[in-house]
């Protein structure tokens, strides 16, 4: 059997483990040890399971595999921003990216291989959807990215968001184990605090996401205040319209009681006026939010071009005029590709 077409041991959870230690006749603290091999030791390989006899490790090898992600591609920024191309099992790309900001390390990482919403300001877009990541890849770019948090800044990650390729909440289940495991005190033992997830708005996803009880943080990518505008650049409002997603926010709200974050890209003369702010305001007033101003990171043939610094002030400022919360966020990695899905994009 080649190690392509063995089962990832990761898809089993610990109940199961126990369930094939018991069969082959094995005691059922095995499964415990190699339960914590996996996810709170990060092994790549059975021979790493040292507290195993070999011959248990021998038959563990011969039926299944292990997939670890591998770094292809590693962009150093000067603002110290890492992007990260990482080749899963069947060779397709994803990305990850490593923010530093003070004693802040936030990961950014994928949900799936490509995307299928076309977005038309982002890169990704352009890469089609080849398929959902499974939970333990999406595991692994945060322990992989924790490493290289504390090899290059001393510092571990104290920050996770759902912000890379893909869709996360048309990935549901595995985005859901995924935070189970990063979170759990048999994983990494994260704060669900400390993480964000990041969605177009598939509005009942997010009422999903409420009844589960996540606790994750909540970030929607509006990017326009009206139906009309949002038609323009978002494809996924045909759906999921702006009047639908904050319907389902509300509900988020009142299971949660956690106040929702506006995604909100500034792109110039397009959705970065004074009316623009107003009817923004106006959506924020239903559901009780913040807004964060995103500097645009302009992409290969995109149509679109970064708001000036002054227009994105004058547009905080009118927010602010409106009691709005709202912060900018200024583009990090501008010397590398940084955008979501430029540096996958280049890679095919």
């Amino acid at each position: 059997m080649t190690a392509s077409s063995k089962k990832d041991i990761r898809s089993l959870s610990e109940e199961q483990l126990i369930k094939l230690f018991a069969e082959i006749a094995e005691p059922k603290f095995r499964a415990k040890q190699v339960h914590q091999w996996l996810w709170q030791k990060a092994a790549y390989s059975f021979e790493e399971m040292t507290n195993l006899p070999k011959a248990l490790r021998e038959k563990l090898a011969e039926q299944f595999a292990i997939r670890q992600i591998a770094i292809v591609d590693e962009q150093l920024s000067e603002d110290g921003t890492i992007k990260f191309g990482f080749e899963v099992f069947d060779g397709e790309l994803i990305e990850g990216v490593l923010i530093p900001q003070g004693d802040r390390m936030t990961a950014c990482i994928s949900s799936q291989v490509g995307c299928s919403l076309t977005c038309k300001f982002c890169a990704t877009a352009s890469l089609d959807r080849k398929r959902n990541l499974d939970f333990f890849e999406i595991y692994d770019q945060v322990v992989v990215i924790d490493q290289k948090a504390k090899a290059h800044y001393g510092k571990p990650l104290t920050n996770i968001v759902y912000m890379g390729m893909g869709e996360p909440l048309l990935n549901y289940s595995n985005v859901k184990k995924s935070i189970d495991m990063i979170t759990s005190g048999d994983g990494l033992g994260m704060s669900p605090k400390r993480i964000t997830l990041s969605t177009v708005g598939i509005s009942k996803m997010i009422k999903k996401l409420a009844d589960d009880d996540l606790k994750v943080n909540l970030a929607v990518s509006l990017h326009a205040p009206s139906n009309k505008k949002r038609d323009q650049i978002m494809p996924i409002n045909d759906s999921n319209d702006i009047e639908g997603v904050i319907e389902a926010l509300d509900y988020w709200y009142a299971k949660t009681g956690n106040r929702v974050t506006h995604e909100y890209v500034m792109l110039s003369h397009f959705n970065e006026t004074a009316e623009d702010a107003r009817e923004l305001a106006e959506i924020c007033a239903k559901v009780p939010s913040k807004v964060n101003l995103i500097e645009y990171n302009p992409i290969d043939n995109a149509i679109y071009e970064r708001t000036s610094g002054n227009r994105a002030m004058s547009f905080k400022r009118e927010l602010e005029k409106h009691g709005v919360i709202a912060n900018i966020r200024r583009s990090r990695g501008k010397d590398i590709d940084a955008a979501c899905g430029q540096l996958a994009n280049k890679h095919k």
